[in-house]
């Protein structure tokens, strides 16, 4: 998993509450299980005017002008500014890595699912939730200035504003150790990979007969 820098990015807006993980990533992608290549797909029922399946040439496929994604403003985006409870739905992993793939690394939002905002974690995407008024507050400066960006401070938990005011967001110290150093649960273990070898060592000695 890539570690989480300090990076300012621009912010693309999603102005629907209660977006739910088959709308992130519809039902009929969920066949792969690699992690990548989602990201052409990340909405797709919204992004294209019509109805996509796994292996399309997506460079062929109408787009919907209508679609925030799809104007020119928010190209490059790498935060998405979000309304309540989003992430909604089942618990499908693809959600996290279709939004990752596209290019997010942060998604500010006054609510998450649960399952959702703990998948993020785990693929390197970060959530950050923060109070209704002060997300409305981003929403209009975002749609007043073409090309806005914040700048994320994941170690001093902080989101920089274009004209240089801060907001703090809280965050796991757990969670945040393993952004800030690049670790999902495979990671985590590896990290004690000369415990696991030494382990298994001795209990090939002590019970030879679990591993004839």
């Amino acid at each position: 998993m890539e570690k989480f820098k300090t990076f300012t990015g621009v912010v693309a807006l999603m102005d629907r509450p209660n977006v739910d993980t088959d709308a992130i990533i519809p039902k009929q992608f969920l066949k792969s299980i690699k992690r990548t290549g989602f990201g052409p797909n990340l909405f797709d029922e919204w992004r294209y005017l019509d109805h996509g399946e796994p292996g399309q040439d997506n460079s062929r496929r109408p787009l919907n002008p209508d679609f925030v994604l799809n104007q020119e403003r928010y190209q490059g985006a790498q935060i998405l500014l979000a309304r309540e409870n989003f992430g909604c739905g089942s618990s499908r992993e693809h959600a996290p890595w279709a939004l990752e793939d596209y290019g997010f690394r942060v998604i500010i939002a006054p609510s998450f699912a649960d399952i959702f905002f703990n998948n993020c974690f785990k693929n390197g995407l970060l959530p950050i939730v923060l109070e209704e008024g002060l997300v409305d507050g981003l929403f209009r400066e975002v749609e007043a200035t073409p090309g806005y960006a914040l700048t994320v401070d994941l170690d001093a938990q902080i989101i920089r504003r274009l004209d240089g005011s801060e907001i703090s967001f809280d965050v796991d110290e757990f969670r945040k150790y393993c952004l800030l150093n690049g670790l999902d649960d495979i990671g985590m273990t590896l990290q004690h990979a000369d415990d696991i070898r030494a382990y298994e060592a001795r209990r090939k000695q002590e019970a030879p007969w679990l591993f004839q």
